[in-house]
């Protein structure tokens, strides 16, 4: 029986673009539980409970969001802080831009991987286990960066939407079939 691979949205950081300037103290001085000391760090901090985000806010109108566990987490976290800033008196003007910058994933194929004979015929591979125990696969459809492991466990980053990080999981997956480096798990099993 084949169990097919699993993943999960670990962190979605995204830029939102306001097209205006922010008055960061007039901000920090009206709204609740943010973080501002311009001697420190140049944005103000913001933090969200639900959904569990943060957001550096800058003087220029943009925003870095983090902590998004998917594209609908992220939309309302964001919607949610616009709405604190109209809350108490800081005026939005025009539609804010979002743009995904990356997605980190994790994902377990649920089979074991031959990470030597995946490094030997997969392209774009780096693979030095003396340094790292993963093996590093560069992919081009979709752009990526996949961490390898034996265990069948990876790291998916850079990719700009959730179908992206699903596409590279399953890509990966039949790469590695076709290549007969992937086995089913049985309990100590050895290469």
């Amino acid at each position: 029986m084949e169990i097919k691979p699993v993943t999960k949205i670990e962190n979605i950081v995204a830029t939102v673009t306001l097209d205006q300037t922010l008055d960061l103290n007039a901000i920090a001085r009206s709204v609740p539980n943010i973080e501002y000391d311009p001697e420190e760090f140049p944005g103000l901090i913001l933090r969200l409970d639900k959904p569990r985000l943060t957001a550096l806010v800058f003087n220029s109108g943009k925003m870095v969001v983090t902590g998004a566990k998917s594209t609908d987490q992220l939309i309302k976290g964001f919607k949610k802080i616009i709405r604190t800033f109209v809350r108490y008196g800081i005026v939005i003007v025009g539609k804010p831009k979002i743009q995904i910058q990356n997605i980190v994933a994790s994902a377990n194929l649920n089979v074991e991987v031959d990470l030597e004979k995946a490094a030997f015929l997969l392209p774009n591979t780096m693979y030095e286990p003396e340094q790292f125990p993963g093996l590093i696969h560069r992919s081009d459809d979709p752009k990526v960066v996949i961490l390898l492991f034996s265990s069948g466990k990876m790291v998916i980053t850079g990719a700009k939407s959730e179908e992206d990080v699903e596409r590279a999981v399953i890509n990966i997956y039949k790469k590695l079939k076709e290549l007969d480096c992937i086995r089913e798990i049985s309990s100590g099993s050895v290469w």
